[in-house]
């Protein structure tokens, strides 16, 4: 996955802040119990740090049940960038939940995505079917995990529309960025 993913654009994306820890433990600290261990997976509440969003990318769990909304989420990133770098398939999800937040694009993750006239891939209101073993697909929903976990600071900020490279719409909006073959706007 990290291929996908060009230097340039990794570096225009932050991760997730961490708190920086001293560079030395103070010899005052007892030693743990031999009886206590580490936690061996992550709390609900615990906040992890990725250092790269390949890594964050990753990290997710493509396999087993998914709700509406994160399918709704990951076909839309599928169908609009999946042959976009990590940091682009992350930027289309940002918008479409910039959209679901805003309120006048729908209130859901679905309703945003499936609304008349916004993704040229849905059709007769729904999103096509996807072949869920495909490496494309897996990435897709992993994507739309870390968006909507919020496990990586993307570089759209609060973009609300994105357009192909080759289009030329000719908005009055503020571009935002711009990633692999889309460019985003608020």
């Amino acid at each position: 996955m990290a291929a996908e993913t060009a230097p340039a654009t990794i570096a225009a994306i932050q991760p997730v802040s961490v708190p920086a820890m001293p560079n030395s433990v103070p010899n005052s600290l007892p030693a743990p119990a031999p009886t206590q261990a580490a936690p061996a997976e992550a709390q609900q509440d615990d906040v992890v740090a990725y250092p790269t969003l390949a890594a964050a990318v990753a990290a997710q769990q493509t396999r087993g049940e998914i709700d509406e909304n994160l399918r709704c989420l990951a076909g839309a990133i599928y169908y609009e960038s999946k042959g976009e770098p990590l940091a682009g398939q992350l930027a289309v999800a940002e918008v479409i939940l910039n959209r679901a937040d805003n309120g006048r694009f729908g209130q859901s993750i679905c309703e945003v995505v499936t609304q008349p006239g916004q993704f040229s891939f849905v059709r007769g209101g729904r999103v096509p079917g996807v072949d869920q073993s495909r490496p494309a697909w897996r990435t897709a929903l992993a994507v739309a995990k870390v968006a909507l976990n919020d496990e990586w600071d993307g570089s759209v900020g609060d973009a609300l529309y994105f357009h192909a490279r080759r289009a030329a719409p000719g908005w009055g909006r503020v571009k935002v960025a711009a990633i692999g073959n889309h460019v985003f706007y608020r």
